[in-house]
């Protein structure tokens, strides 16, 4: 299969996270993440299979809103929120995915709560332009 680019990659990752995330369509995000799936975070079970296990255990008001995206040859960052999922707090995440043949691969996250203006000390929200 030809490389992909980094255009390319980033509109797959926007649109596999929408796909497991927002709309819950597992038969659809299979197209998305490989069978062989190498997951990195802390939060979540090996492979693809520990990825859709969380989010079917998740309840149906969780919400992925990306943010800033970036991309660099097989490598993509996106920053992002994850609401409703039944924690106390919003989480603002970095993800960062590889991508080889078109498809995700492997998988790290660096994840934190988000702060409200009244937690923050910067008064600069943590995700998008207001609080």
């Amino acid at each position: 299969m030809p490389k992909t680019t980094p255009e390319q990659n980033k509109s797959l990752v926007l649109r596999g996270f929408d796909t497991l995330f927002n709309q819950r369509d597992y038969d659809a995000a299979e197209a998305f993440w490989s069978p062989q799936y190498i997951q990195h975070s802390a939060h979540i079970e090996p492979g693809r299979e520990g990825l859709f296990n969380l989010i079917k255990s998740l309840p149906s008001t969780l919400r992925y809103e990306p943010g800033l995206i970036v991309a660099e040859g097989d490598y993509v960052i996106v920053h992002g929120r994850f609401s409703g999922f039944g924690g106390d707090v919003n989480w603002i995440a970095a993800d960062i995915l590889r991508i080889e043949d078109g498809i995700l691969v492997e998988h790290w996250d660096v994840i934190q709560d988000e702060a409200t203006e009244e937690q923050s000390k910067s008064k600069a929200p943590m995700f998008g332009e207001t609080f």
